[in-house]
């Protein structure tokens, strides 16, 4: 079996976190059973490029059982956990081409190693399969049935295409789920992208002040675990709804070249390129850490630390010391996914929901291959409020229903005063 993994004697380790994951794990674990039982997905060669993380693996695991040849790419060079790659590859039987800390080349290969499969359904978080197979491998097109993409990142690009009229497969926004960007993106970015601050720095967030660039869906998770730790939190949007919204969530509104004369921790959460840029490191307060929580390593301008500094050193494992000579300023794991390359990624309970998305996601373009016309899908309502039934029956939730006489009202317009 092809794979390319860092070191198969961690399947041990690899195998005790994706069991601890899977316990966490219920509306996917149902999910599994019906699929290994329908055998739901026969017939399905799927190519997944995703961060290779315990909870990734159990989502690997269930559409396996449910009938797919698998092979799985990491989705960002620093989010493997080397130890799941592994257990994958000698517990599982999955292909998997994933090396925590692979260059740029390693990167490509990788994809590129997953698409040599042919696949008829990719699973990407960042569409950076979907632009491979509408770059260089343009070739495979025509065999691929359609795609589903996790990330906001990802679905921002996918719509560009479909914009410009590129794009030629049908593609599912899993990320569009409410299931997903609801709870995904505000409780899981929100605590794992504070984990992996405090892992990288050992830092007190309690009277920091904490800069959040960006009041979406990870933004205000964020700004709220920043604020429950006793954070001063300051909200930076270019959006004057979200910044109105901020202001009246309590929380302070500037620009970011206020902000950051004042900040100790800047945190970008935008999924847009250099939001942290020259003109605001040249007045960043000394000693300010910088983070980023968007998908690609763009949102901070790299090149210009690098132009800016007289030295460079890395202080920690995740920690690089830029000094201007009048300051230093601090970038975390390279600028790119702090929850990932310095913690662990999102809880495995918040991720049950996203990946029960994409698990009904490959059902759902699979059932309905030649259907399906090339542009950007959301998942059925129905299915995604599946989803949340699921999940608050597995928290022993129970919730009312409407009565016939309250149905009966709220299809109607003739009732009223």
């Amino acid at each position: 079996m092809k794979s390319d993994i860092k070191d198969i004697k961690l399947a041990p380790l690899g195998n005790q976190l994706i069991n601890w994951a899977y316990l966490q794990m219920p509306v996917l674990d149902l999910i599994r059973k019906r699929f290994k039982r329908k055998q739901t997905l026969k017939g399905v060669t799927l190519a997944a490029c995703l961060h290779v993380t315990s909870e990734t693996a159990n989502l690997m695991i269930t559409l396996k059982e449910g009938g797919a040849k698998v092979f799985l790419c990491a989705s960002n060079p620093l989010s493997t956990n080397d130890a799941v790659a592994a257990s994958l590859v000698k517990d599982y039987d999955i292909p998997t081409f994933a090396i925590k800390g692979e260059d740029n080349k390693s990167y490509y290969s990788h994809l590129n190693a997953v698409l040599d499969e042919k696949p008829n359904l990719t699973m990407d978080d960042g569409a950076d399969l979907v632009g491979l197979l509408h770059s260089k491998r343009t070739d495979l097109l025509s065999g691929v049935v359609g795609s589903s993409e996790e990330t906001t990142t990802g679905v921002i690009r996918l719509r560009a295409m479909e914009k410009d009229k590129a794009l030629k497969i049908p593609v599912l926004a899993v990320n569009d789920n409410l299931t997903k960007h609801l709870f995904d993106n505000r409780y899981g970015t929100g605590q794992s992208s504070i984990d992996g601050i405090i892992r990288a720095t050992n830092i007190l967030l309690a009277g920091k002040k904490f800069v959040v660039c960006g009041y979406g869906w990870c933004g205000r998770g964020v700004a709220m675990r920043a604020k429950g730790m006793g954070a001063q939190v300051i909200v930076t949007e270019v959006d004057p709804v979200k910044a109105l919204e901020a202001l009246m969530d309590g929380f302070l509104v500037m620009t970011l070249k206020e902000a950051i004369k004042q900040a100790d921790v800047v945190l970008s959460t935008t999924g847009d390129k250099h939001v942290i840029d020259e003109e605001h490191l040249k007045v960043a307060k000394p000693g300010v850490i910088l983070a980023n929580a968007g998908h690609f390593d763009v949102e901070i301008n790299k090149d210009a630390l690098k132009k800016l500094a007289k030295k460079i050193r890395q202080v920690r494992p995740m920690v690089t010391e830029y000094d201007f000579g009048n300051k230093k300023i601090y970038l975390l794991a390279d600028g790119r996914l702090v929850n990932l390359a310095a913690a662990e990624g999102h809880p495995a309970s918040v991720m049950d929901m996203s990946f029960a998305g994409q698990a009904m996601g490959a059902e759902y373009i699979w059932k309905n291959k030649g259907k399906l016309k090339n542009k950007v899908y959301s998942l059925p309502q129905e299915l995604d409020g599946e989803i949340a039934r699921l999940k608050l029956n597995s928290e022993g939730v129970n919730i009312d229903k409407l009565t016939k006489e309250q149905k009966k009202y709220l299809n109607s317009w003739k009732e009223g005063t």
